[in-house]
């Protein structure tokens, strides 16, 4: 990061419990990943492998509104002219992809949609409170749900997850809704997501370090076969898939804000 550049990714540690807190600070822009908090992600996670006084990790969103939105809209990547080669910013943005296995638990409240799931498919479990709401928005502006599809087939049953893909900005599942099918592991009272995630982390933080990265470990290796081989489908359906970006801004402005359904 360039110095005295902004900084759109907080990590706060406490030393006695061992638990580091990483917090999206991005609220203006509903903590919406653009590429600079994107390079500050992979560099937190590669960070956090070396601190040992780390032994387990919060991540949240700051303010009350999200958790995170995904890929700022502002962002732009130009991609190669091949159906099999596709660039994508979010997809190192996670801690598993960064080699950290340490245990990491997302504290979710407000939205969390979109590429939020890159980060969300990478976290050990999920705590939320009862603002939480999940979507995903790709095909409402013709753009092909890839990725966020993959990881979130790895937490929710496969009906669930292709309702929500499928139904983009027209459905929510609600925390109430993502408790029961799984996703979410506890559902906490107002505003409560956070503490009952840092208590859980003090908890492991507190058990041999060694024994709790293993089991880190051998739960991913249970299903990155298979994310393997769905991540390697990804490129060409993207390329296939998308409507030309100008077509895509085109839905994205024309849409109904607030018309959608909660189950």
């Amino acid at each position: 990061m360039a110095p005295g550049a902004a900084v759109s990714v907080r990590v706060d540690t406490d030393k006695d419990t061992g638990v580091a807190v990483v917090t999206l600070d991005r609220p203006a822009r509903l903590n919406a990943i653009d590429l600079a908090m994107a390079d500050e992600l992979r560099s937190r996670w590669r960070e956090l492998r070396f601190d040992d006084s780390v032994r387990a990790v919060v991540l949240t969103g700051s303010g009350e509104r999200a958790f995170s939105t995904g890929l700022d809209r502002d962002v732009v990547v130009p991609q190669p002219d091949s159906p099999y080669m596709q660039d994508d910013p979010l997809l190192y943005i996670g801690p598993k992809s960064n080699d950290l296995w340490k245990p990491v638990i997302a504290a979710v409240r407000g939205m969390a949609c979109g590429g939020a799931f890159y980060l969300l498919g990478e976290s050990d479990f999920l705590v939320a409170d009862p603002t939480a709401v999940f979507f995903d928005p790709h095909t409402t502006y013709g753009m092909v749900s890839a990725y966020e599809s993959v990881l979130m087939a790895q937490r929710m049953p496969h009906g669930e997850v292709a309702r929500m893909m499928l139904m983009g900005t027209a459905e929510r599942i609600s925390a109430q809704r993502a408790h029961d099918i799984g996703l979410v592991s506890e559902l906490t009272e107002s505003g409560g997501a956070l503490q009952a995630a840092t208590a859980c982390a003090a908890v492991i933080a507190g058990y041999p370090a060694e024994a709790v990265q293993g089991t880190v470990r051998a739960l991913w290796a249970a299903k990155e076969a298979a994310r393997a081989q769905g991540f390697a489908q990804a490129p060409h359906l993207i390329s296939l898939g998308n409507l030309p970006a100008e077509r895509q801004a085109e839905l994205f402005a024309g849409r109904r804000g607030g018309k959608f359904r909660l189950r």
